[in-house]
């Protein structure tokens, strides 16, 4: 499995940024995958999930309604579309998958990208 994020950036507030995740390895339209991001000195937070076999997505209220997960099957690419950022989404942004379940508690994943600064100011 691999997964190999894209899109890092320094944006402003109130701007917009989009996420890539390119994956291989596994059958990526019948998976589980998330994004979750770490803001510094602080834990790991689950942003966005996604399975990718239903479409169906899970946010926390931190992000609903600013941040949409989608996929490309014919890519095996995930995307992270941030729009209305503010200064607290900065963060190191990771994509992640582990298997069928699907949702936004960090033990779900199991395979992790390097991750993707995103900075808002």
């Amino acid at each position: 499995v691999q997964l190999v994020e894209s899109g890092r950036g320094l944006v402003q507030p109130g701007g917009s940024l989009r996420l890539s995740c390119s994956t291989s390895g596994f059958t990526f339209d019948d998976y589980a995958m998330g994004w979750i991001r770490q803001a510094p000195g602080k834990g790991r937070e689950g942003v966005a999930a996604i399975y990718t076999g239903s479409g169906s997505t899970y946010y926390p209220i931190s992000v609903k309604g600013r941040f949409t997960i989608s996929q490309d099957n014919a890519k095996n690419t995930l995307y992270l579309h941030m729009n209305s950022l503010k200064p607290e989404d900065t963060a190191m942004y990771y994509c992640a998958t582990g298997g069928q379940s699907c949702g936004l508690t960090l033990d779900l994943y199991n395979y992790w990208g390097q991750g993707t600064q995103v900075t808002v100011s």
